[in-house]
């Protein structure tokens, strides 16, 4: 294509494209008015089994307030965010004001939700927003759970009433450049001087971390080789924060790499009682239940915008509900989000009973997932062409879901955990090859 062009008085070269290159685009309700944009989002159309006569009437109030909150508050916005892969700073107080942050923590402002509950609402902030999700899962169910699980009574009161509220935010760095799921091999030290640590390495992955004022970092302690836990703020001196660029999917969550390069933390900031990485796993087995609710509620999310564009979408003279191949597609969504439900809420029970394994919550985790990728796709197929668009949900879904799929233990960890479990056997580590003769 050869640009016209014409000359600026100083004799320079200006494009003299026709007016139409600089219009801006047509709102989609305009451009496609035959069906209605996410961001007026669909009612729930997902409970096919009566999920909710299975819970109390605390968690279905838990489930009314935060389903209003995120289609009125966040629905609206979360396209034009994720676009840009920029955070919506302006609703963390109403993301507060749902009073949601601490999850099952009791005290220190927390609410002291059930397991159930706490679910429940992960999953509602994630039927319309999985990046939304993941920002108050990282701060709540990661950082301020281990501060709650192992830190001393003076760091619980120092530090959880305002994560409880979100006037401060909270990161939680285990993840390394060069040990990701093989996260107990983690490289950053942490040396014993005068007063405190000194911390020294990288980390990667860490979600909130660009903004947040409280960092849980993770480190091995130089003496004892041991996994040791540690409070970092933002502002101490050696440490450094860059955003992630170029992600695909959960765009609005700040992923950042963080160096620290002799960070001085004080004796008060070390959290006691982390002293191996088994103290991780008091913290990762309610994570990963969490976790274990997002795909469900993304899931539900695109059940709901499919159900509702099926019916407003005609085609040949009918709407595409109508025909045989889009019910039967809409019904197979149905069926794995209702198996999706019921797994997620048996997990619930198991844990609230002391029940509750890590094989269980891996097979919960990894399984979930699973169907849920295959939601997503369904749910594009049934779109068509805006399937693609993220103004129709389910592109940004169907992004969002890879990295869920992937964190808190990819697919294939989480099932030789389960694989483990069941069999007696650990599978993690390659067999030593025989000596060749």
């Amino acid at each position: 294509m050869t640009i016209p062009s014409s000359t600026n008085p100083d004799g320079s070269f200006k494009n003299a494209m026709p007016s139409y290159f600089y219009l801006p685009p047509l709102d989609v309700s305009a451009a496609f008015p035959q069906a209605t944009p996410a961001s007026t989002f669909p009612p729930s159309a997902s409970d096919y089994f009566q999920f909710d006569d299975l819970l109390t009437a605390e968690e279905q109030a838990i489930r009314k307030k935060v389903r209003e909150c995120m289609e009125k508050e966040i629905a609206p916005i979360m396209t034009e965010y994720w676009e840009k892969a920029k955070f919506p700073f302006h609703v963390i107080p109403k993301l507060g004001a749902l009073h949601i942050a601490g999850g099952t923590i009791k005290g220190y402002g927390c609410p002291g939700l059930s397991i159930t509950g706490s679910a429940i609402a992960t999953a509602e902030v994630a039927r319309v927003d999985a990046s939304c999700s993941t920002f108050i899962l990282v701060h709540s169910s990661l950082a301020m759970l281990t501060i709650a699980l192992c830190g001393s009574e003076a760091q619980k009161q120092k530090y959880l009433p305002s994560l409880a509220q979100f006037q401060t935010v909270a990161c939680w760095a285990l993840t390394e450049p060069d040990y990701g799921s093989d996260a107990s091999a983690l490289k950053t030290t942490a040396t014993k001087v005068e007063g405190g640590w000194i911390l020294e390495g990288q980390k990667r992955w860490i979600g909130n971390s660009t903004f947040a004022d409280v960092l849980v970092v993770f480190a091995r302690n130089a003496a004892t080789n041991q996994i040791n836990g540690f409070i970092i703020k933002k502002d101490a001196p050696g440490l450094t924060v860059t955003k992630i660029e170029n992600k695909i999917g959960l765009r609005i969550v700040q992923n950042g790499d963080i160096v620290m390069r002799k960070v001085f933390v004080p004796d008060e900031d070390r959290i006691a009682g982390v002293n191996s990485f088994q103290d991780t796993n008091k913290v990762l087995a309610v994570s990963r239940i969490m976790v274990a609710w997002q795909p469900i509620g993304i899931s539900m999310g695109i059940y709901d915008m499919c159900h509702r564009y099926l019916t407003e979408r005609k085609q040949f003279g009918a709407p595409l509900a109508a025909y045989q191949i889009s019910q039967q597609k809409l019904v197979q969504m149905l069926g794995n989000i209702q198996a999706m439900i019921l797994v997620g809420w048996r997990l619930c029970k198991l844990y609230e009973s002391g029940k509750m394994t890590p094989g269980h919550a891996s097979l919960g985790k990894s399984w979930i997932t699973l169907r849920a990728r295959e939601t997503a796709a369904l749910g594009r197929e049934l779109l068509g062409g805006n399937g693609i668009l993220a103004d129709f949900l389910v592109a940004k879904a169907f992004c969002d879901l890879e990295p869920i799929y992937t964190y808190e233990g990819t697919y294939d960890i989480n099932t030789l955990i389960t694989g483990r479990e069941v069999t007696g056997f650990a599978s993690f580590k390659p067999v030593a090859q025989r000596s060749r003769l």
